[in-house]
């Protein structure tokens, strides 16, 4: 598979993580509704955000460090 086949998969990838995320992140909005008790699990998503950068990030190293030299040559 070519560097550029590599890079669209990976790209897919992190577009089908990264948009429910940035869309959640996106509207100010929240659904009001009544709850018997409080959530102890309320927080902020940033660190998801970040989570999901530095993966991009690892795999565009390995992406580009990646050596291809070892593709087969007719004698």
């Amino acid at each position: 598979m070519s560097m550029a086949g590599k890079a669209a998969i990976s790209l897919a990838a992190l577009s089908v993580v990264a948009a429910p995320v940035a869309a959640s992140a996106a509207s100010g909005v929240r659904a009001a509704s009544a709850t018997s008790g409080t959530s102890q699990l309320e927080g902020n998503a940033s660190w998801v955000i970040g989570l999901i950068g530095l993966m991009a990030g690892i795999t565009a190293i390995v992406l580009v460090a990646e050596n291809d030299e070892d593709s087969p040559v007719s004698p």
